[in-house]
């Protein structure tokens, strides 16, 4: 993580409008159809949630975007990412596990299943502080169409929630919603962001 000068980045109008606003995140909704993703979930033995990390984390390594965040009133530059997930712990509450995005699918999912049971058991948080890490929450045993998160002020991260998914006749959906600080991205760079999510589920 180093310090850049916004001047010399794309990002230079945005930091100077953006990073002083009351409430400078912007939220996008859009339905996915994760058909790929259930089939595979179910005939591979893989956790629909890892895949989902994994393919957001794949689709956000394509946009230069991702490796700028705003932090405190600095915009730092990133070498890698992360995707988050929430873990509901032993205890019953719920911690943070930031996933390090690796180039191979079965890393990624060693990793997670590996992390978040150390995170299950120990009721501590595993943050990758190196990494500008994507945010999720899957609040899959409701149903919502989206969530519109609050700003803290603290954390600028992206940050991606979905509920339960829906299964039809012959496509499965799901709702998802995509924060992120407008200093990070503009919505031109979210929406591509969305729709490259959508082939790497199409892909996998």
């Amino acid at each position: 993580m180093t310090e850049i000068d916004p001047k010399k980045t794309t990002r230079a109008y945005a930091f100077e409008v953006w990073m002083q606003a009351p409430m400078p995140m912007v939220t996008f909704f859009k339905t996915l159809d994760v058909t790929r993703l259930r089939k595979l979930s179910r005939k591979r033995d893989l956790k629909f949630n890892m895949l989902m990390c994994w393919c957001i984390g794949r689709a956000a390594i394509q946009i230069k975007e991702f490796f700028m965040l705003p932090v405190g009133n600095k915009l730092m530059q990133f070498n890698t990412l992360a995707v988050n997930t929430i873990v509901m712990n032993k205890d019953g509450e719920v911690s943070s596990c930031d996933i390090p995005l690796s180039d191979s699918l079965q890393k990624f999912n060693e990793d997670y299943l590996q992390l978040t049971k150390q995170v299950h058991n120990s009721c501590a948080n595993h943050d990758l502080t190196d990494s500008m890490v994507i945010g999720t929450s899957a609040l899959v045993q409701y149903e919502i169409d989206g969530v519109v998160g609050m700003y803290s002020g603290i954390f600028n991260n992206p940050f991606m929630i979905w509920g339960k998914y829906h299964r039809g006749l012959l496509h499965t959906k799901l709702a998802i919603s995509f924060q992120f600080h407008h200093t990070q991205m503009d919505g031109a760079h979210a929406a591509h962001f969305l729709d490259l999510l959508q082939k790497e589920i199409d892909c996998l």
